[in-house]
């Protein structure tokens, strides 16, 4: 987490947002950083996905903000890379996964000029950067689970942002696809990069993860990885799931005894 005082890349002031009467997040104050890999952690229903959708303007807030380098979010929407979560996409479209990750040169394309040599170039090096240069012709529909969420990483690639959403990107993919995925995070984070990033999988989120935020509809804690995933941190978020908590003593155990 950092100390700039003057402009946060990534804030929430009192942030409430409801599903008809229901809440799902209640007044999320929090601030986030780069460059670095932040996760954003939590029990299913806890509202993680919620707040990275809150932070893109896909979703009302009943309350407060949520400021992007200090700004409302259509001041700074082209700087914003999204990877959405796997099941929300309608992946029988007709479109191949180059087209795919051309989209994600819209943005600072505007709406009337269409995509040339350049793009099409930067689309396709950006396929070869998550491993998939040689299927960029390949229909979306035919890829695998893993090779589906490498494209939509690579169509966030080829916005050149500087602040990364992804919602759940290693949910459901092969191992190869975790490890590709996480290089080029890795990779975006020394390219001064701040990429937020949702994740259910406590084994991994100390090992991947600079800094984290624990989630329970509120804000039960945030900041240095180590300092976070602590045992009473983790009791408070994950409280009536005892299986998880189970696992993460476990975890937590591991991590201790490792040199």
């Amino acid at each position: 987490m950092g100390h700039d005082v003057k402009c946060h890349n990534l804030e929430f002031h009192d942030v409430t947002v409801a599903y008809g009467r229901r809440p799902v997040l209640w007044n999320i104050d929090l601030s986030v950083d780069g460059p670095g890999l932040f996760g954003v952690i939590g029990p299913n229903g806890a509202g993680k996905s919620t707040l990275v959708k809150a932070a893109l303007g896909l979703v009302p807030l009943v309350g407060g903000s949520v400021r992007l380098f200090g700004l409302p979010l259509e001041h700074v929407r082209p700087r914003i890379g999204y990877v959405p979560q796997r099941e929300t996409v309608d992946w029988d479209f007709p479109v191949s996964a180059v087209e795919v990750v051309l989209m994600g040169t819209y943005a600072r394309l505007g709406w009337f000029r269409r995509p040339g040599a350049t793009q099409r170039a930067l689309a396709r090096e950006c396929l070869d950067r998550v491993g998939l240069g040689e299927i960029a012709d390949r229909q979306i529909g035919r890829l695998s689970g893993g090779q589906q969420q490498r494209v939509f990483l690579a169509r966030a690639l080829a916005q050149q942002a500087d602040l990364y959403f992804l919602d759940e990107p290693m949910a459901g993919v092969d191992a190869r696809s975790q490890d590709q995925i996480f290089r080029v995070l890795s990779e975006l984070r020394t390219e001064g990069k701040l990429v937020v990033v949702v994740h259910h999988d406590l084994r991994t989120a100390g090992e991947w993860f600079d800094s984290v935020a624990l989630i329970d509809m509120r804000l039960v804690a945030a900041g240095p990885t180590a300092a976070v995933l602590t045992p009473e941190n983790l009791r408070r978020t994950y409280a009536g799931h005892l299986d998880v908590l189970d696992e993460l003593g476990r975890a937590v155990e591991q991590r201790g005894r490792t040199p």
